[in-house]
């Protein structure tokens, strides 16, 4: 199997195990005289299960991502790393153009100018660098996920 194979599994897990929560959250209370549509019990014990395999595949995936070498990258864990920094990263920068970039509003002249402390161009530059290599990373982690094999 796949890395990418087991990463659909362990989203799947993951969304079994919210929708359970959903059901048992709506079926743990009923009125008096009536009866709940599930058996909250019932489905507690299936989120258990569930949860139960969630955590095999999140441990061979970890496992996994530890041994796969993907060169100048490092590990794929590293290379994870560096792509959830590289995203708050692009964030930030994005967020800080967008702060800085709009124009202050004044309704009269007399008010006073809003006026910008950053360079929001090469904010807005460093923004687009670092969105090409955040794109360009995942496109290696992605390839990687479907050449190598997941381990026990």
């Amino acid at each position: 199997m796949k890395i990418a194979e087991a990463l659909t599994l362990r989203a799947e897990a993951q969304r079994k195990v919210h929708q359970l929560r959903a059901r048992i959250t709506a079926n743990a209370h009923h009125q008096e005289g009536t009866e709940p549509t599930e058996d909250a019990a019932e489905l507690l014990a299936e989120a258990e299960g569930v949860l139960d395999e969630l955590e095999v595949w999140i441990t061979r995936i970890n496992r996994t991502n530890a041994a796969v070498d993907l060169g100048a990258d490092g590990t794929m864990t590293d290379a994870l790393a560096r792509r959830d920094v590289l995203r708050l990263r692009h964030g930030l920068l994005v967020g800080a153009a967008d702060a800085a970039g709009g124009e202050g509003f004044r309704h009269l002249r007399s008010e006073l100018r809003q006026l910008t402390t950053l360079p929001v161009r090469e904010l807005r530059a460093r923004a687009d660098d670092v969105a090409r290599e955040l794109r360009e990373l995942d496109v290696r982690v992605q390839q990687a996920n479907w050449t190598h094999d997941l381990l026990d």
